[in-house]
């Protein structure tokens, strides 16, 4: 039987009980990766990473894979954020920044001086299109364009206030159908600089309580918008969470805290 370690934190959150659960595994060498999925799917949180230690000669620290219960995602921020925690926290890091190999390229974890942990992510390009008419039947107040982002197949909506996205009820099954991962919903924020909602049916997640990859795409969004570089966002979910960003050229800095929940051990034969 095969004992592995297993973490489960609350990121971007301080306490427990609030921002996104993520699972995280590190494993001495990948195994397959249906025994992957099936793990994410057992575990049966927004995401769970794998990590797996690189030698001292390589150009990263660590190999990330990210799992929702259904698929492999190409980018997830709180699951790295959870990750890092656990690197510094229980793995014996002496460092002060942690280098991920990912499906997305290199990221960037740095322990801040004020106990933050702030990813550098990459900047994602999107395009302006039509919204489609999936969207409008399932989102009301929709506006007649949206922003889609080609790295991971989201859509970005941009509403009209911090009301409108936390009053919003998108059906869930319509925006299944629109065969991609998942639409962001975003407005100007009143206590902050912009908020937003994810909704991820594509990935098997009806909503995801605080998502930082999209932060890649919403920050700088925001940062032309309103003409600063430095932002501190907040994503409106039941569970809620905060972030500090700064867009930096074509990379993103996405800073949020964490704390431990559980940790234990999975048996696998």
């Amino acid at each position: 039987m095969k004992t592995l370690p297993i973490y489960q934190l609350d990121a971007f959150t301080s306490q427990v009980f609030g921002g996104n659960p993520a699972a995280v595994m590190p494993l001495e060498e990948w195994l397959p990766d249906d025994t992957l999925r099936a793990l994410a799917m057992e575990n049966n949180l927004s995401e769970t990473a794998f990590l797996v230690s690189l030698p001292a000669e390589a150009d990263a620290d660590f190999h990330i894979r990210w799992f929702t219960p259904t698929v492999e995602v190409p980018l997830c921020g709180h699951a790295t954020l959870a990750s890092a925690w656990v690197v510094f926290n229980k793995l014996g890091w002496k460092h002060e920044r942690i280098r991920f190999q990912s499906k997305s390229g290199p990221l960037g974890v740095q322990l801040t001086d004020d106990g933050w942990l702030e990813l550098d992510f990459p900047n994602l390009a999107f395009e302006e299109r039509l919204t489609p008419e999936l969207i409008h039947e399932a989102l009301r107040g929709a506006p007649a364009t949206a922003l889609f982002v080609p790295n991971d197949t989201n859509y970005l909506v941009v509403l009209n206030d911090e009301n409108a996205v936390k009053a919003a009820q998108p059906d869930i099954r319509k925006l299944r159908e629109l065969g991609n991962q998942g639409v962001i919903i975003t407005a100007p924020g009143e206590n902050c600089d912009f908020v937003s909602r994810y909704f991820a049916p594509g990935a098997g997640i009806d909503e995801d309580p605080v998502t930082g990859s999209i932060h890649s795409v919403l920050v700088p969004y925001w940062a032309e918008k309103l003409g600063k570089n430095t932002l501190l966002a907040q994503q409106v979910s039941a569970r809620g969470g905060v972030l500090r960003c700064e867009l930096k050229g074509d990379r993103v800095a996405i800073a949020g805290q964490a704390t431990l929940y559980m940790e234990g051990s999975v048996h696998l034969p």
